[in-house]
């Protein structure tokens, strides 16, 4: 039988420095509407797609959050049939927690994002606006524009002359691009967060030159009615030898200073046979150094990213996280010494991680328990008939917006969140044939679902991209599902990309509000370095 914790036994898990998993397994949208600070979001429709990469160790504390509705004991069932031993629900859920008098965050990312704006509040981190910028340039002032996101939202949108090196890579990659002090630094994201952390990183690394965040980054340049560049792919290039030296005396005494250790394979290996201990092997160097060779058991974490996005990597708050790099360790310990004052247990591999990097390609996070599922699979041609002769019922299992872009013809939706709803509703005495763009998110719903009705379950082989790649008709529903029933949409995080002005201006006001929840709360586990 699962446990139950009250909210107030939950406060004082949160404080007593053992290991916890705090899983908020609701659909993603409800979850971005609000939840507790340290609740990692592991959907219940997809949960096995995240927790085992999430939460590795098995033994881990668990608690589970949802919103009263019982969909958290679905997970606890699912989560001890996957072999994990220790697990409890919060009572109340989501609910039980606001009416218990603590606090509810809204958005994603949150750890974060609150903790780039702490560190805005206490290190006063330089930022100019937009028409500030605009104004260096028509003056020809010496400056630099480094767009620290990943290449792909630079891509996709960007300050125009910016260059694009990811948070991670700054004080790696500046000196190539501001070699003289007398050059400003500009560095910008799509709102907040990668901008202050990113400049403040190059303050804490004592770099000479004047460095500043750009205020409200590309939704603050739409904002002040400036056009943005489309489409871009500058970005850093090789790295010279003299950026390298400055480099490394930079990041050596943020090292020192800090008191980053950098530890030995053999430590390392201890570790991962520590059956006590969680530890995370996160590779923060580019997608490109990864996929060329890595170390078996790591990850990929690009180092700015992992500072923005804890928690899509890790969800065991107490866990050791060591970060691996090249020889040079700059990345590494520049990620770690904010993970540090986020209140992490990290440490740097010393020597880096090549002589160790024998695996090649991007390993896909593990699926916990999709190759024991039993269930026959149908080809898109086998499918096709079916539906043409009205004895099969195709349903679309992916989230809300990609039913609403595209789906199989007469396809209806339906997510494992509400199975029961979906069996209701299925007609009878048809096979139900359940897809999804790759397959997994069908297969996991399959487990539900054969719960509750007795007619045949299959799986389309390939999913939607197999159907779609062999030009087979989908069509779109724009209003279907409804907004009311896009559980897993986060509506106000979606909109600022989507030219929505209203949804911009309250997305950077509910950046800037986060440290006063953060001090409300009282569970934030940040120590702020000073430089």
């Amino acid at each position: 039988m699962t446990n139950s914790v009250t909210p107030a036994e939950l406060k004082k898990l949160l404080h007593d420095g053992g290991e916890m998993a705090l899983l908020d397994v609701r659909e993603d949208g409800q979850f971005g509407e609000g939840h507790l600070l340290y609740a990692n979001p592991c959907a219940y429709s997809h949960m096995e797609a995240r927790v085992g990469e999430r939460v590795p160790r098995k033994s881990t504390r668990l608690v589970l959050v949802d919103g009263g509705d019982g969909i958290a004991d679905k997970a606890a069932k699912r989560l001890g049939e996957l072999g994990y031993t220790d697990i409890s629900i919060l009572e109340g859920g989501v609910d039980g927690w606001a009416a218990a008098g603590y606090v509810i965050f809204k958005g994603v990312n949150v750890p974060c994002k609150a903790f780039g704006e702490v560190v805005e509040h206490q290190a006063n981190t330089p930022r100019i606006p937009p028409e500030d910028l605009v104004a260096m340039t028509e003056k020809g002032e010496k400056h630099v524009i480094l767009d620290g996101r990943t290449p792909a939202e630079f891509n996709r949108m960007n300050i125009p002359g910016g260059i694009s090196v990811p948070n991670g890579e700054l004080v790696y990659r500046v000196h190539d691009f501001a070699p003289d002090a007398d050059t400003t630094v500009v560095v910008n994201c799509a709102g907040r967060t990668r901008s202050i952390i990113g400049a403040q990183t190059l303050i804490n690394a004592g770099l000479p030159n004047k460095i500043v965040a750009l205020k409200g980054g590309t939704m603050g340049w739409t904002l002040s009615g400036f056009e943005l560049e489309n489409g871009a792919t500058r970005r850093y290039g090789t790295l010279s030898d003299e950026a390298k030296e400055v480099a490394l005396e930079r990041a050596g005494a943020i090292q020192e200073k800090l008191g980053i250790e950098a530890v030995s394979i053999d430590t390392v290996q201890e570790w991962q046979a520590d059956s006590e201990r969680t530890l995370f092997l996160l590779d923060v160097r580019s997608a490109e150094e990864f996929a060329e060779g890595h170390m078996p058991g790591s990850a990929h974490a690009p180092g700015g990213q992992l500072v923005q996005a804890t928690d899509q990597w890790a969800a065991t708050l107490g866990a050791r996280i060591v970060l691996l790099d090249d020889e040079n360790n700059v990345r590494a310990v520049m990620t770690a010494h904010w993970l540090k004052q986020m209140g992490w247990d990290v440490s740097v591999l010393a020597g880096g991680v090549l002589p160790h990097a024998n695996e090649t390609g991007t390993p896909k996070a593990p699926v916990l328990g999709i190759d024991q599922l039993d269930f026959p699979t149908v080809t898109a041609d086998e499918l096709e008939s079916s539906l043409a002769n009205d004895s099969a019922i195709a349903v679309d299992t992916d989230v809300s917006w990609l039913y609403r872009d595209e789906h199989l013809p007469g396809a209806v939706w339906g997510i494992r969140a509400r199975a029961e709803e979906l069996a209701a509703n299925l007609p009878k005495g048809k096979q139900v044939v359940l897809y999804s763009e790759h397959e997994t998110r069908a297969w996991l719903l399959a487990i539900d679902l054969a719960e509750l009705i007795d007619d045949p379950i299959a799986i389309l082989r390939g999913g939607r991209e197999n159907w779609r790649a062999e030009g087979r008709a989908l069509e779109g529903s724009p209003n279907v599902p409804a907004d009311s029933e896009q559980l897993d949409f986060l509506f106000f995080v979606h909109d600022r990309h989507d030219g929505n002005e209203q949804a911009m201006r309250d997305y950077l006001e509910w950046e800037e509000g986060l440290p006063a929840q953060i001090e409300q709360d009282g569970d934030a586990r940040y120590e702020i370095f000073m430089p």
